[in-house]
């Protein structure tokens, strides 16, 4: 795995959905948001990002070293200033911001990795498909131009090495799935800078939260 530098700079597709999936989009309707979702007060961002914040998951999920991470890419709750309606997720890849908005009138804010320029995306689209630990199948075009990926073509099973970390949440638009993903990353000191091939990651211990926190349907802004 250590040899995976420029792979791991690279977006990542999850497996296929299966072909008796419903080809009809997934009606946004978004689960109840908690009124108060401010964290308790004895926790604190090293007790939120230490290797033992999630102890039930299969795999290990590494702490995050905290000197190495811009407290504004930290998650917080802060006031809602997107114009959208709870429930819904906004990303702005210029601000490296994710936000899920609250129903009252605050939202919860993850720090996020963007894309590189020429691989960047921007729209509106829903979350059709959520996965925890998922396998990474590159696109072909990805096999195709990256060597770093090529070993890799037949897929990559889930877990601590794998470059979408601990979870996925797919986007498509309409019927269509862009490919580009909210997904973790075994690279957390890249949140906040421009490094992926388009896709949205986060911080493990954050994309697990998040996916605790969303149904699928949910609707998804990425400004441009």
């Amino acid at each position: 795995m250590a040899a995976l530098p420029v792979l791991l700079a690279a977006c990542a597709a999850s497996q296929p959905l299966p072909s008796a999936s419903p080809a009809a989009p997934i009606a946004f309707a978004p689960a109840p948001v908690p009124a108060s979702p401010v964290f308790s007060s004895d926790a604190s961002d090293a007790v939120r990002y230490s290797d033992t914040a999630n102890p039930d998951e299969p795999f290990p999920v590494k702490a995050v070293n905290l000197a190495k991470v811009d407290p504004q890419f930290l998650k917080q709750v802060v006031p809602n200033t997107t114009g959208e309606a709870p429930g819904t997720i906004v990303i702005d890849p210029h601000e490296r911001h994710l936000y899920l908005v609250q129903n009252d009138g605050t939202a919860i804010r993850y720090g996020v990795g963007v894309g590189r320029e020429g691989f960047a995306w921007s729209g509106q689209a829903y979350i059709r498909r959520k996965l925890e630990w998922p396998d990474w199948h590159p696109p072909a075009e990805m096999v195709a131009r990256d060597p770093h990926a090529r070993p890799y073509a037949d897929g990559m099973p889930g877990g601590p090495g794998n470059p979408l970390g601990a979870r996925s949440m797919a986007l498509w638009e309409g019927n269509r799935d862009t490919l580009f993903r909210i997904h973790g990353t075994i690279e957390p000191y890249s949140i906040g800078k421009a490094v992926s091939s388009g896709c949205i990651r986060m911080m493990n211990q954050d994309v697990i939260d998040l996916y605790s926190r969303v149904p699928l349907g949910t609707k998804v802004v990425v400004r441009g």
